[in-house]
């Protein structure tokens, strides 16, 4: 359904009774979250403003607008001129949101405003991060608008002024890793080891994807290669391929021959777990993150919500490869015939939000 379709439905439920309304359009919005529906958000996001009292819908504007344009669409300008690879403007325009943000949704000494993302990165940050501050979710993906600020002061030459604004992106979601990893790329652009290998350290014990652990480990290999470590940058740099195959990571291994002046010796598995631990990092996903995740699945399936336990066991099977997780998204979910042949294996989305 468009914008207008669903905007007239839940118009159409609603009465006279404003808390009553307010109620139901929120839990309508939550539901179009979980479902990535675009047009079902602003349509309940816009009836949640027509049906508040003035004071409060002028108070809320104010907070939530830049020059009477929504954060979200200021974002999206952002990102476009980001694209456009115009970093002046976006640069200008993005320092503006920044500040916004961080004065507006500033954490007190009894509230924390939170971008996390679905009832997993809930339940993993609940688990990690545990506080008694009132846990608000913050209107919109704060983090991602702060990490892209931090692309674009690096890209513009300021790597440094990028930290501590990647440090803010982090605390609105310590368990995204997209702005730990833009964190890492900083790190690497000036050389610095050692925050290098503390910040993959912190990714590792939230990377919920294969995609994401394999990343980890390819950085490791990237920073240990400029220090010259060649043996310890081909253990991680196979540790990536075997987490997920990337073909960027075979080049990564011809560069690091090409260093050392010889062809890069096999590394077993046993050895490279051996040199993994000399930086106090083990292979394959952290415990806590598969527990998380399989717990949810188990919740969900009794609560005999498909979509979301399909999310969790999919980010099950993605850390695991567990072949009876396998089935049973295939009970759920049955891969669709079509004319075309279909890959081995679960072909969906391991991750709703994978990291890369």
């Amino acid at each position: 359904m468009a914008y207008n379709d669903i905007y007239n439905e839940l118009k159409n439920k609603m009465g006279e009774d404003k808390t009553a309304n307010e109620a139901m359009l929120r839990k309508e919005a939550e539901r179009f979250i979980r479902e990535k529906n675009n047009d079902g958000i602003a349509a309940a996001g816009d009836l949640i403003m027509e049906n508040m009292p003035e004071e409060k819908r002028n108070e809320i504007i104010r907070i939530t607008h830049i020059d009477g344009v929504r954060l979200d669409q200021y974002y999206d300008k952002i990102d476009k001129l980001v694209d456009e690879r115009n970093i002046t403007e976006a640069k200008l325009l993005a320092e503006k949101l920044y500040k916004k943000i961080t004065v507006e949704f500033k954490e007190t000494e009894k509230e924390r405003f939170v971008s996390l993302r679905n009832p997993f990165e809930e339940n993993l940050f609940q688990l990690m991060y545990k506080t008694d501050k009132t846990l608000t979710r913050a209107p919109y993906d704060f983090a991602r608008y702060i990490t892209t600020y931090a692309y674009i002061l690096t890209e513009a030459g300021s790597p440094l002024d990028a930290i501590p604004v990647l440090q803010k992106a982090i605390e609105f979601n310590p368990v995204d890793c997209g702005p730990k990893f833009e964190l890492a790329e900083v790190y690497k652009r000036l050389k610095n080891k050692k925050r290098l290998i503390e910040i993959t350290q912190e990714t590792l014990k939230v990377a919920s994807s294969p995609n994401a652990i394999a990343r980890c480990y390819a950085n490791m290999g990237y920073i240990l290669t400029d220090f010259q470590a060649f043996e310890d940058a081909a253990a991680f740099y196979t540790a990536s391929v075997m987490a997920a195959p990337n073909p960027s990571i075979p080049l990564e291994m011809q560069h690091l021959a090409d260093l050392k002046g010889s062809p890069v010796r096999y590394i077993g598995r046993e050895k490279m777990e051996e040199i993994m631990q000399k930086y106090d990092i083990k292979f394959g996903p952290d415990p806590q993150v598969v527990t998380v995740a399989a717990q949810l699945s188990s919740y969900y399936l009794g609560k005999d919500d498909i979509p979301n336990a399909l999310r969790a066991l999919k980010i099950t099977y993605g850390l695991t490869g567990d072949e009876n997780i396998k089935n049973i998204i295939l009970k759920y979910e049955p891969i669709k015939k079509e004319n075309t042949p279909v890959p081995p294996g679960i072909t969906q989305t391991i991750n709703e939000n994978p990291e890369k």
